[in-house]
Order: C-alpha cells, then structure tokens, then sequence
C-alpha cells in the first residue's frame, strides 16, 4: 500500500485519492483500510481541505457541506435582507417625515449609516478569522442587531421617541429631533450597523466554505453559489423595498419596523438549525499577528541578503505539515523586501523543522509572507472599486427625495412608494443573474476557456461602465423634471406634486442592477478567492468595505459640493428645495469622476497577478484562473 499515514489523535488518514476523487479517506486503523478495500466499502469521504463537522472531526462530503447545506444559509441571507434593508431603504424618509430633519442632514446619515453598515465587517471577519469561527459569529452579532432592530421598533411607535407631528395651519417650522429621541436613534441603528458587521462578511464565507477547493467538481461551483446567493440577496430586497416600505408608508414605521425585526430573529433560528449541515473551518490564530510577524521578521533581517534560489528561503516541508494545513502558496515575485522575513539566517536546518519549532517573529514561511504580500496585492483593486458605490449611493438618498416629489399614482387608491424604486435594479437582478449563470457563462467559456466564462477583474470592469451610465442618465432625467416643475411654476414649491410620473426614474435603477450584477458580484468572488485561506473573513469584509467607504466619501462629497457651490444667499447645487437643486450637475460630476476612476481601475487590473496554490501532503497542485493578460495572450 502506497501513502503516509497521519494520527490526528483521533483516526488514522491516508493521503490516497480514491475514485479520482483528491480528499483522503477515513479509517479507524491501518488495518481498516485493507478490509475496505477488500469488502468494497467505500462510504466515508472527506474533504480535502482540512474542514471539519459540527463535533470537530472531519466533515464527510456525503454528509456535510455543498448544495446540501446551501439552502439553510440562502434562507437565512433572504431573510436577513427582509430585516435589514427594510430598515436601510426608507430611513431617509423616517429622518425627513418623522424625525422632521433636513433633506440634505438625512442623506449624510443615510450615508453614514450605511457606511458603517459595510465598514464593520472588518471587525466580524477578524473576530471570526482568529478566534470564533464563523458560525457563532453570525450567531452573536445577529443578537446584538436583534437588539438594535427593537430599539429602532420603539423609537418609531413610542409618541415620546419622536418629535411631534408639524402644524397643520401654521407656519412655523417643523421641530425635529433632539435629545433622548436622536440618542435612541442612533444608539439603535449603529447597534444594527455593528450587528450587521459579523454578518454580512460570514454568511457569504461560511456558504463558499462549504464547497472543497481540493474537489475539482466543488470547486467550479463556488462561482455558481455566489450568483444564487446574490439572486437569494435580491429576493430579500425585493420584499423588503415593496411590501416592507409599504407597511412603513401605509400602515406605520413602528409594524414597517417592527415585522422585519421578527423575520430576522427566525432567520436566526433558521441559521442555527442548520449547523448539522455545515463545514467548519480551523482557525488559524489571529490574521493581524500573522501579518505583523512578517513585517517584524522582515525588518529584523533587512540585512541578510536574500538567496540566489527561492527555494532555500524556509517553508513547512511536507512531513512536518499536518492535515489540517493542506495548502501551502507558491512564491511570487512582488514586494520581495518581505521575502527577507523567509531568509534562514543561521541554521539551514532549519527549514525542515515544524513551524512552532521557530521563532515566528525572526522567521515566517514562505506562505506566511504570501499571505501578507496576496492581501497588500488586494488593495489597488480595492481602492478603485470604492467610487462605484459613491456614484450609485445617490439613488439611495437624492432619487428616494425626488421620487418623493413625483407623480406616484398608480390607479385611484394606490401611490407607487418612492423608496421602492429599487424593485427595479432588483428585478433586473433576478431576471438577467440566473441567466447569466447558466447560459452567459458557458457561452463565453467556450471562446475564452475561462472556467468562470470572463474573469472576476473583467467582470467588475463591466459593472463600472454601467455605473457611469447610470450617472448620465440620471443627470438627463433631472433635467426634464426641473423643466416640468418650471414649465408648471413649481419652482418654489417643493412639496407639490410634479406632473410627472416617478417611472422616469426607472431607467437609472435598471442600470443600478446591472452594475451589481457584474461589479457587485464579481467583487463579492474575487475577494473571498483570492485572500488567504486563513484570511477570507476579512478578505470579504474587505469587499464591503468598498461599499462603506464609497458612501463616506459620498457623504464627505455632497458636503464638499454644498460648500464650493454655495456664494452668499445662493445656497448652491444642494438644497432643501429640489426643484431649486442642481442634481444633474451634482450627477454628471460623478459620471466623469467614475469615468476617472474607471481608468484607474484598467491599470490595477492589467497589473494584478492571481494567486498559485499548491497542495502539499500528496494532495493535486491547482492554481487560480489564468489574468486577463493571460487570456489575452491567447487570443
């Protein structure tokens, strides 16, 4: 018999494929084995990539993981989306309506909010990359926006949480908010905002966890599960932007607040009784520790020269690596000042020895120091894709406030809600994704050889053009509405109604949804592949994070726009009074600023190197899709 055995303290594994099939099997001794082979049995499978079942052994893909699990962690993200977007997208009439605040303060809390909303997640991910794992992340940070979610439920029901209703005859000015009613307020959605972080950077992961990157027929479906659980993302967002913000318009924000407060908590129930199903990834200590050693370790030995060949710098050999680390990352030749951190200084013999048998803060590995270098890799595609969601925040904020002061009616007894305009971007979504995924993508597979049809750069890249479209358009359209509000003398009046119907809105939301559906998407894939394993939390969150940042830089953008085009008594672009704004000039700002951005984005991706990963303890060697140079090159 052919093959090492390794004792996990529990049961012997044998690194030996069986049926074609990379993960080793299961045996209770040696012997086993032989009798296996002899009777035919061959029941129990494991993953190839060290993940582990609900009582730590390792999982077994007949019984864990792959679509089996997938459907508990899709129910649980569309109801999440229910809860949480049903909250996010009518705020800004909460703030304005109820809370009686000022267009343009709401939209920067809108923006703030939602920031906070995607800038979170790095605190979710590293708690989950270093110390609890995925799972019971989800689990107590889903507490703590439940928590957040009744204090919002309250602040809307509770005649004291709210100021009180405007005058009817008089002319005074609405009095907004103040004092306990803005703290609650705040405490509530920022409770939401810090909840929501342990979420969404690991409900995604932990989804993707469960198909085995060492599995050639699990790996091509990890692409296939980011689609369907967008299209699950958009099915929650369609609830929540049509019957959830016409409970809040029609019926009250304390029910419109408060239902989705319930459907969260069962989303929460529904996640945690699926836990049978689910692969558990090792931890592998704390990501931040890891990239400081290397930093440290390359600064101890900036003087040690760096060896002529790459293989004498030190990495774990095979015998010394465990089951449970069964992926090491090949040297790459970028940011090679933090190679000094692999350079062995004194003993050569070293470089056979068991990583703890080393000072990690004097020596990393090789794979160590490419994890640091693939996440610095990372940055340039994330700077340059954080202005997309600068651009399309505005149809979270502006074109709800617009939509607000058009024609709505659809019928004699029902008025469109402005804030569920985005049921548009989403049935784009759920009409072109599922073809995406099962027509587009073999079509183009058979032109570029692509496993994914067109990498995740180009397809990002796609999504940004359409961004920019979706600016032009909506400059074009606030055009014709200040027409119709000057043709009909409503300048002046910014609460009449326009002759004009909200649908004219439709086209910019339509193209909102193609932008998810390639940037959006494509971020969502390339982050989580192409971090560390050990890293992939926070490789998510960082895909969020473009999110968060693209709506502070919005908020710091109407900000800095009000103040330049302010003079005197002129006010400037951004008003308080619409049909007095300058909204298409604010949009076709950003239209250009995205078409700068654009360019930027070309030259990070033309740059950008794929990561190689090899397995070693007899398991195949695998690498990343080929660049986009490397595609164009064949071509």
């Amino acid at each position: 018999m052919s093959g090492d055995y390794k004792n996990d303290g529990r049961q012997f594994i044998k690194y030996r494929p069986l049926r074609g099939d990379s993960g080793p099997t299961l045996m209770d001794t040696p012997g086993d084995e032989e009798k296996a082979m002899e009777s035919g049995d061959q029941q129990s499978y494991l993953v190839g990539n060290g993940s582990l079942d609900r009582k730590g052994r390792l999982a077994d893909r007949t019984k864990t993981g792959g679509w089996k699990a997938a459907p508990m962690i899709f129910g649980t993200e569309l109801c999440e989306r229910i809860g949480s977007l049903g909250l996010q997208r009518n705020l800004v009439t909460y703030f304005t309506k109820k809370m009686h605040l000022s267009n343009p303060v709401a939209a920067n809390m809108v923006s703030n909010f939602t920031g906070a909303l995607y800038l979170t997640p790095f605190l979710g991910g590293f708690i989950a990359d270093a110390y609890l794992g995925r799972f019971w992340v989800i689990v107590v940070f889903s507490v703590i926006q439940i928590f957040g979610m009744v204090l919002l439920t309250l602040s809307a029901s509770l005649p004291s949480l709210r100021p009180s209703p405007c005058p009817v005859k008089s002319k005074a000015p609405c009095r907004a908010a103040h004092g306990w009613q803005l703290n609650v307020l705040y405490i509530g959605i920022y409770l939401i905002a810090v909840g929501n972080g342990g979420i969404k950077p690991n409900i995604s992961s932990i989804g993707a966890d469960q198909f085995d990157e060492t599995d050639a027929k699990e790996k091509k479906q990890v692409t296939h599960f980011f689609n369907w659980f967008y299209i699950c993302v958009s099915v929650g967002s369609l609830i929540s932007v049509t019957v959830i913000v016409y409970l809040e318009d029609n019926i009250g924000f304390g029910w419109g607040f408060g239902i989705p407060t319930g459907i969260f908590a069962a989303a929460v129930l529904m996640f945690i009784a699926g836990a049978p199903l689910y692969r558990f990834k090792v931890l592998h200590g704390s990501p931040l520790t890891s990239i400081s050693q290397v930093v440290v370790a390359a600064i101890r030995n900036r003087r040690i020269p760096l060896p002529a060949d790459e293989n004498m710098l030190h990495e774990v050999s095979d015998n010394a690596v465990g089951f449970l680390v069964p992926q090491r990352i090949a040297h790459s030749n970028q940011f090679l000042l933090l190679d000094k951190a692999a350079v062995i200084a004194e003993k050569p013999e070293v470089k056979n020895h068991a990583l703890a048998d080393v000072d990690p803060w004097r020596l990393c590995t090789v794979t160590q120091v490419e994890e640091v270098k693939m996440m610095i890799s990372l940055l340039p595609i994330w700077a340059s894709t954080c202005f997309v969601w600068t651009a399309l925040t505005q149809m979270e904020t502006f074109s709800v406030e617009t939509g607000g002061t058009m024609d709505r009616s659809m019928g004699p007894n029902f008025q469109f809600p402005a804030a569920s305009l985005a049921v548009f971007e989403l049935v784009n979504v759920l009409l072109i994704l599922p073809l995406y995924d099962l027509f587009f993508v073999p079509f183009m597979r058979r032109f570029t050889r692509h496993p994914q049809g067109i990498s995740t750069l180009q397809r990002i890249g796609v999504g940004i053009l359409f961004s920019i479209l979706a600016m032009v358009v909506a400059a074009v359209v606030e055009i014709k509405r200040m027409n119709v509000a000057k043709e009909h003398g409503l300048l002046d009046k910014p609460k009449a109604i326009l002759p004009m119907s909200i649908f004219w809105l439709v086209p910019q939301y339509f193209l909102r949804g193609t932008t998810e559906i390639f940037t959006q998407v494509g971020q969502l894939d390339f982050f989580y592949s192409e971090a560390p394993e050990s890293m992939r939390s926070l490789g998510t969150a960082l895909y969020l994070s473009t999110i968060g940042v693209g709506h502070f830089l919005s908020s710091l953008l109407v900000t800095a726009v009000r103040n330049v085009t302010r003079d005197g008594d002129d006010p400037g672009w951004l008003r308080d009074n619409l049909n007095r704004s300058r909204l298409d000039k604010f949009y076709f700002l950003l239209a250009i600023m995205s078409a700068v951005n654009f360019v930027f984005y070309l030259v990070c991706a033309h740059w950008y190197k794929y990561k190689k990963v090899v397995l070693v303890a007899g398991g195949p060697t695998f690498t990343s899709p080929p660049s986009d140079r490397e595609v164009q090159s064949r071509h």
